[in-house]
């Protein structure tokens, strides 16, 4: 064997393939160890999004998020709070709501002086009224009695026995009237008082304890004879320039099912169905096939697939998105857009179509800058497709999308900039929710959202909701009087 300058030839090449082979395995273990930090990487990004999104939750109040000012507890303070003026309490010209006295009391009670104190005592004609004073009070709440006698009488000349006809309505020996039905009726929808409390309620006030089974047939019957009306409600409604629409969680039967309203500053509809998206809004139920103006939303997708009006979204939603991410401290840019829409919120509606262009390329610069700041979707493990994506960067790139709908309001003096008409009309049913818990059947959350509907437009016209509900059994209200 021939050795090089006193080396050993095969130990060298011997050494020479230990070295490769380890080199080969260092390679492999550092390209292992890139796929573990590469992993790492992405699990620790994975995980500040998890974190930043449980602090903002363990965060989030009203004015931030979605959740309800009654989430609040004592902290919670309006949306828009109102910029005083001048000294408080009651302004110059304002007319007050206090009690007047009237010409004709029911009740009159007379206070004389006995005599004078040389002994003259007074006559009737020597006295005359030196103040009034009146007492405004509710007399003792009692069920009044009316009795229909049916007479009959044989006829003298034939012999035919002849009897007199009672009123369709009164058909049973003893029943309610149309005013215990529609009391009953409007404690039961529009307070939110359970069946049970009602039966306590009159049992205290009239004496009579009402069984169960007579208000729900009240409200049935109400529900009935409202078909009409609700059909010229969802007339009006569909047939103005400006609508709004929402949609809340209503437990029915123990689901989870939803109560969807579109409603105008006039009339309100409501209807209930077993989903919240596109199969609900596209059912015989929904009106927004009907619609060909603005619809004012909170951005719910489904809304957007709809192509027969024009969109508007709600400002107040998206003030409270960035007052969450303004929160968490991460997002400078919503700062700037949150300015940026009080800005133009507060400015004129000719001052706002004058700088048009300027709002709207300062509009679109915002957004690149958000787009740039907020952190890219990461691709989630398991799940096919999908990508996850921070609340910033979902509400930026909504913001891009559908930039159009969130300045409707500024361009468009009828478009309001919030959606708090639909909210407060579903407002009463999360009211009755926290008091009955769930609806016993999905007929009953139809008998509630029809006459609730009914409710709601009495009141924005300023009718009187007992009279109305009163006239409804008769098969009449001040709706089946307008033309449609």
């Amino acid at each position: 064997m021939k050795k090089i300058k006193g080396l050993d030839k095969d130990k060298i090449i011997y050494d020479l393939i230990r070295k490769v082979e380890y080199l080969t395995l260092r390679i492999q273990q550092l390209e292992t160890f890139e796929d573990e930090i590469k992993i790492l990487r992405q699990e620790n990004a994975s995980l500040k999004v998890e974190n930043t999104e449980l602090k903002a939750r363990l965060n989030s109040n009203s004015k931030n998020s979605s959740k309800p000012p009654s989430s609040d507890g004592y902290q919670k303070k309006p949306a828009f709070p109102k910029i005083t003026k001048g000294k408080k309490g009651g302004q110059k010209g304002h007319k007050g709501n206090n009690l007047h006295q009237i010409p004709n009391p029911d009740k009159i009670v007379k206070y004389v002086p006995d005599k004078c104190s040389c002994g003259h005592e007074f006559h009737q004609d020597e006295l005359s009224i030196a103040e009034r004073r009146q007492v405004f009070d509710l007399p003792q709440p009692k069920l009044e009695v009316t009795e229909y006698q049916i007479h009959k009488a044989n006829c003298p000349v034939c012999g035919l026995s002849n009897k007199g006809t009672a009123p369709e309505n009164i058909k049973a020996p003893t029943q309610y009237g149309n005013g215990v039905k529609s009391y009953v009726v409007m404690l039961n929808v529009h307070y939110k008082l359970p069946y049970k409390k009602i039966q306590l309620l009159f049992k205290d006030l009239f004496g009579y304890s009402i069984n169960e089974s007579t208000i729900f047939s009240a409200s049935q019957n109400c529900y009935n004879n409202l078909e009409d009306t609700e059909n010229k409600i969802k007339t009006k409604v569909s047939s103005n320039d400006v609508v709004h629409a929402d949609e809340t969680g209503l437990r029915i039967e123990g689901k989870l099912q939803w109560l969807h309203t579109a409603t105008t500053t006039l009339f309100t509809y409501l209807f209930v169905h077993k989903n919240r998206g596109k199969e609900a809004l596209e059912s015989a139920s929904s009106i927004l096939n009907r619609l060909n103006g603005w619809l004012v939303h909170d951005s719910w997708s489904t809304y957007f697939s709809f192509k027969n009006y024009k969109h508007a979204m709600c400002g107040a939603h998206i003030l409270r998105e960035l007052q969450g991410l303004v929160d968490t401290g991460k997002s400078k840019w919503a700062k700037t857009f949150k300015v940026f829409l009080m800005s133009i919120y507060e400015m004129p509606i000719d001052e706002r179509i004058k700088r048009k262009q300027q709002i709207q390329d300062r509009f679109v610069r915002i957004c690149n800058i958000g787009e740039h700041m907020e952190p890219p979707p990461i691709k989630t493990k398991g799940k096919r497709g999908r990508y996850k994506r921070t609340k910033g960067r979902n509400l930026v790139e909504r913001l891009i999308k559908y930039q159009d709908a969130v300045l409707a309001f500024a361009f468009y003096e009828q478009v309001p900039f919030t959606n708090n008409l639909a909210e407060r009309d579903i407002r009463p049913t999360k009211i009755k929710q926290k008091i009955s818990n769930s609806f016993r059947s999905f007929k009953g959350a139809e008998y509630y959202a029809r006459i609730e509907g009914f409710i709601s437009t009495a009141r924005k016209n300023n009718k009187n909701i007992f009279n109305e509900l009163s006239t409804t059994f008769d098969g009449n209200n001040f709706i089946t009087k307008l033309g449609c």
